[in-house]
């Protein structure tokens, strides 16, 4: 196990922590929120352990995030009412489930995420273990004068790294306006994480022991084709229910005069595109 690394995030974890309130710690159920639970619990510090739940995601999921003790928040929309609202199906590129189901809550919150570099070019891009989304404009100009060294993403969201004195006052003047996560094992790869769950005796969720390699919802469009078509013969319920949704799309399509593809006669026709 990296000592180094563990040893960093729980100094990160300390240096941020909000002095009159918990932290608000987003928890999916996977392996990574696992991490930065204990890592939270390693710190000594006070967290809110919250999932936010998006309506599709797996049984398993559901019962081992009840397990740990976490809190469940509801959205305000299920994914089949937002499938209905937006008229599509969520896609790799609008992705507007994850805005929508996931990252909604803690607003106001110094928030900890799992997030790590390695899962993604984009995160990799995008990520540090300090990040500030909201108002760039004011932090960057606020972290100039206070002589901040920090980076801009691509997404205008501020990224900083260093549990420093400036970085703290940064966090504690914005966060109250803006989405402010601390990304304890940003810089973690999955080896790390696993050895790291591994040491503490927590196997995490029951599905990666059935062979999952990730955790998330039922029919993501960041899965390949052949795991979604896995998962759906898995949880039959889970594609009737995007049928239904996708039935009422069309309904609702048409009665707004909406000329969706040609090939979208039937929801069927819609999940074979979507699959696709």
């Amino acid at each position: 196990m990296n000592i180094g690394k563990e040893q960093t995030a729980i100094r990160y974890l300390r240096a941020f922590q909000p002095q009159d309130e918990p932290y608000y710690l987003c928890y999916s159920g996977g392996k990574d929120s696992d991490c930065v639970r204990i890592l939270a619990e390693l710190a000594g510090v006070n967290y809110d352990l919250v999932h936010n739940l998006t309506t599709v995601d797996a049984p398993e999921t559901v019962q081992y995030v009840k397990s740990v003790g976490a809190q469940i928040q509801r959205p305000p929309k299920t994914m089949w009412q937002l499938i209905v609202e937006k008229g599509m199906p969520p896609t790799r590129l609008v992705r507007y489930c994850c805005s929508c189901l996931k990252e909604h809550g803690g607003k106001g919150r110094v928030k900890i995420t799992g997030v790590r570099r390695a899962e993604s070019v984009s995160r990799a891009a995008n990520s540090d273990f300090i990040k500030i989304i909201g108002k760039p404009k004011t932090v960057q100009r606020t972290a100039l004068e206070l002589g901040a060294e920090f980076a801009v993403t691509s997404k205008g969201g501020v990224i900083l790294n260093g549990d420093n004195d400036v970085n703290r006052q940064l966090v504690e003047e914005f966060h109250k306006k803006t989405s402010t996560a601390i990304n304890p094992i940003v810089d973690w790869t999955e080896e790390d994480v696993w050895e790291f769950l591994h040491y503490h005796g927590c196997d995490s969720n029951p599905l990666y022991q059935q062979g999952y390699k990730r955790i998330g919802c039922v029919g993501c469009p960041m899965a390949s084709k052949s795991h979604r078509i896995a998962e759906f013969e898995r949880y039959p319920i889970y594609r009737e229910n995007y049928i239904r949704a996708f039935e009422r799309m069309l309904e609702r399509g048409k009665e707004r005069g909406i000329v969706y593809r040609p090939n979208w006669q039937t929801a069927e026709d819609v999940m074979d595109w979507w699959l696709e």
